[in-house]
């Protein structure tokens, strides 16, 4: 009983700090009219275009380099260092409108949404597993899924007010502040390194400590971390000697290749979410296309992120699915958004919204099969390279659907788009078990792609 009852409020600071951190770091009044402020610059079409590719490079050079720092130091500190990043990019854009400063907006905008991808679910899984809850992980970040949802909806009906009072600067200046806010909260996440046994690397090489870039004989790291498990700067974070971030990338690359079944779950994680992931820009397209008038297209979208909010809270049920029944739920979301598009009506927007649900049911369950099977230390690395595969994959569903929309519209691109999800359905649904997956883990054994 003393153990349980000193887990739940451990628990409860976690979950309860994850939610507000979220939350957050989505309540950014830019989102709605950050294109309206590039335009009423000057900027054209183009111009705003290459800010938006500039902002995906950034995340994507940055993602793995950002997950191998958040395993060698502090996952921590790297949550506060990211909305402050945002927020130096959002004080620029108000501050001296103009291309240049856009484009260091969205290089540090990227650079913090880096730092924070890999390092969040990492810790979350992390202090879960340590607590003996790695089985809440899905709720818990099917809830925080939630919570950005909200964040996002708290900003679309804030940023008009704000902007009709104060224009852009407000608008900015409330950006920057819920930043601000985030990264305060980021200083209660607990942070609890398990120690890494003297001389064993994940992927199977030796690496004593004594090797490590920066490590200390006296058993002291550069950071102020005690080996013995006593953080010299106050914080609750029970290190043992950190590997370094070169050894870190080496020691995630290593795991993602050498273990196949964290291969397998790495894959599934950008099959899963790339493709809705990038159709959900272009739903505005597909909104209008129904016949609606500019204002009744807020209302159709509105059904599309009720369903996403929806299917992150179920994500705890869905955690019970085989690898067929994972393949009925992509297979069924797809068909389900092919109909919606195809139907060019605005009822058809129930079913896109039925089709977003069910996909962020699967990217919350892709996200838990891989973080149940890592073991390494180097968890925000693999976790990253995930997350880098993901954003390329996006970049590639926007090429290809600008050529099938340009030349058959936006309804036939989103039935073609879904395509690639009853192909890996199928192949989920015939694949041969997995062995054993790790001990301990409430998940199907069947990792996901072979």
């Amino acid at each position: 009983m003393l153990i349980v009852s000193a887990r739940v409020p451990a628990e409860r600071r976690l979950a309860a700090t994850l939610y507000a951190y979220a939350f957050l770091t989505d309540l950014v009044l830019l989102y709605p009219v950050y294109a309206l402020l590039f335009a009423d610059t000057g900027l054209s079409v183009g111009q705003i275009s290459s800010l938006f590719v500039l902002w995906s490079a950034a995340g994507i050079l940055l993602e793995v380099p950002s997950g191998a720092w958040a395993d060698a130091v502090s996952r921590r500190l790297l949550l506060c260092l990211a909305p402050l990043l945002a927020a130096a990019g959002f004080a620029l854009w108000v501050l001296v409108p103009s291309y240049p400063a856009f484009a260091v907006g969205f290089l540090l905008w990227g650079a913090g949404g880096a730092l924070r991808s890999g390092a969040l679910e990492a810790l979350v899984w992390t202090e879960l597993d340590r607590l003996g809850a790695a089985g809440r992980y899905a709720r818990l970040t099917g809830r925080a899924k939630t919570a950005e949802l909200l964040g996002v909806f708290a900003a679309m009906g804030l940023a008009a007010p704000v902007l009709a009072l104060g224009g852009y600067p407000a608008v900015g200046a409330a950006s920057v502040a819920a930043c601000l806010a985030a990264a305060a909260v980021a200083t209660r996440f607990p942070e609890h390194r398990a120690a890494e046994p003297a001389g064993h690397d994940p992927a199977g090489a030796d690496r004593p400590g004594a090797d490590r870039p920066g490590a200390d004989p006296h058993g002291v790291d550069p950071h102020g971390v005690d080996r013995t498990g006593a953080d010299r700067t106050g914080a609750d974070q029970s290190a043992t000697a950190e590997p370094g971030w070169l050894a870190s990338l080496r020691g995630g690359l290593a795991e993602a290749r050498a273990d196949r079944s964290v291969r397998a779950a790495l894959l599934l994680v950008p099959a899963v979410a790339a493709v809705w992931g990038g159709l959900d820009e272009y739903t505005p397209l597909l909104a209008r296309d129904t016949g609606v008038p500019a204002a009744g297209v807020p209302l159709l979208l509105l059904l599309v992120w009720a369903g996403t909010t929806v299917g992150g809270l179920v994500a705890p049920v869905g955690e019970r699915l085989t690898d067929r029944g994972f393949a009925v739920l992509l297979a069924g979301a797809a068909l389900a958004l092919a109909a919606g598009a195809l139907l060019r009506h605005p009822a058809g927007f129930v079913l896109v919204g039925v089709a977003f649900a069910a996909f962020q049911l699967a990217t919350v369950l892709a996200d838990v099969r891989l973080q149940a099977r890592i073991n390494g230390p180097d968890r925000a690395t693999v976790t990253s390279v995930a997350g880098m595969a993901t954003d390329l994959t996006i970049i590639g569903v926007y090429a290809g659907y600008g050529v099938v929309a340009g030349a058959a519209g936006n309804a036939v691109a989103f039935a073609v788009a879904v395509l690639p999800y009853l192909l890996l359905a199928g192949r989920l649904a015939i694949r041969r078990p997995a062995g054993p997956g790790p001990a301990n883990r409430s998940l199907p054994d069947n990792a996901g792609l072979s």
